[in-house]
């Protein structure tokens, strides 16, 4: 008995009509078709997607639209392939590609050392400030211009820092529609220009809205001294986050022998056995741990003083007392003789 094996061989034809559009600041959506001829059943049709620039990336869906936030001042280019699916067989076809051009102007015109730090306010607002340098191609006469987004919300700055030239170097946007409870969102920076000499090259960048918070201070620090013991408790920072949620250096300095020690504490409260006959002072600082990105570390809180200061020494203050009584005696005896 003859068995005969046959084999097919199914064709994979690449989408169609890809797409590439500019929908937001830094905002690309990627559209695609079927292909008409790609044949149906029984198979499951997915497609492969590979960002080529500026930040490479892979991914496959079953959608023929996606979109992805990207910095576009240097272009940005995709590719797309069908991927036919059935049981454990997997085909794939070609490629199509589709790219975005850089954006217009001048090189070494857009800004550099772009920076941007954001603060939670007592009433739970978002403010954001931005500094950056001019090009060093930029001409003296050169205004720079600052937008920033958030989700599907943009806003242009209203209140600049100038430079001795009258350039625009820094923004500060007092309210924004940052979110504070959202986790590790990206908020988008445009940063364009115009001169009168030459045509200045818009400049974009990302950020991590959790990276760049400068977290708040702790709250209602309390230090005592408990015999031997020093103990320590404070509040969490205003933010919309858990306790749980923060780290804290612990920055103890001993005044009489100079030495410094740093703790990394995760809790709100702090017990260390200490020499109660010197004198320390105390400060704690926070950041973010573990719920989202750490974030740039807040300033030091006041500074709190414990413990017995040098002259609380009975001895040191009997000679404190000598001294004053001698200088007096001497003044007097002087005042006696002149007369």
């Amino acid at each position: 008995m003859n068995i005969f094996v046959f084999f097919f061989t199914v064709q994979v034809f690449p989408p169609v009509n890809l797409t590439l559009t500019v929908s937001a600041l830094a905002q690309v959506l990627l559209h695609w078709k079927p292909n008409p001829n790609q044949e149906q059943k029984p198979y499951t049709i997915r497609y492969d997607v590979k960002i080529l620039s500026p930040v490479p990336e892979e991914y496959d869906t079953k959608k023929t639209h996606s979109i992805r936030t990207a910095a576009l001042h240097n272009g940005f280019s995709a590719q797309v392939r069908t991927l036919l699916l059935h049981d454990d067989l997997q085909m794939r076809s070609d490629w199509v590609k589709e790219k975005i051009p850089p954006l217009p102007g001048t090189p070494e015109t857009s800004v550099t050392n772009l920076s941007c730090v954001t603060r939670i306010t007592i009433s739970s607002t978002v403010s954001l400030h931005c500094t950056w340098l001019p090009g060093q191609g930029a001409p003296e006469d050169t205004k720079y211009f600052l937008f920033y987004r958030y989700e599907t919300y943009t806003e242009e700055c209203q209140d600049y820092i100038k430079d001795k030239w009258n350039r625009n170097t820094e923004c500060r946007f007092s309210v924004t529609h940052i979110d504070p409870e959202e986790v590790d969102k990206l908020i988008v920076i445009h940063i364009n220009g115009s001169s009168n000499y030459d045509a200045i090259k818009p400049f974009q960048q990302l950020f991590n809205q959790n990276a760049i918070e400068k977290v708040n201070v702790p709250r209602n620090v309390t230090v005592l001294l408990e015999q031997n013991d020093l103990l320590a408790t404070w509040e969490k920072p205003i933010s919309p986050f858990p306790k749980e949620c923060f780290e804290y250096e612990f920055y103890l300095f001993n005044l009489k022998s100079g030495n410094k020690q740093i703790l990394k504490i995760s809790s709100n409260d702090f017990r260390l056995r200490i020499d109660v006959t010197t004198r320390y002072s105390i400060q704690i600082r926070a950041n973010h741990h573990i719920c989202c990105t750490r974030g740039f570390w807040s300033d030091w809180s006041e500074v709190i003083y414990v413990g017995q200061n040098k002259l609380d020494n009975p001895i040191a203050w009997i000679l404190a007392v000598l001294c004053v009584f001698s200088c007096c005696t001497f003044l007097l005896i002087a005042i006696i003789c002149k007369t």
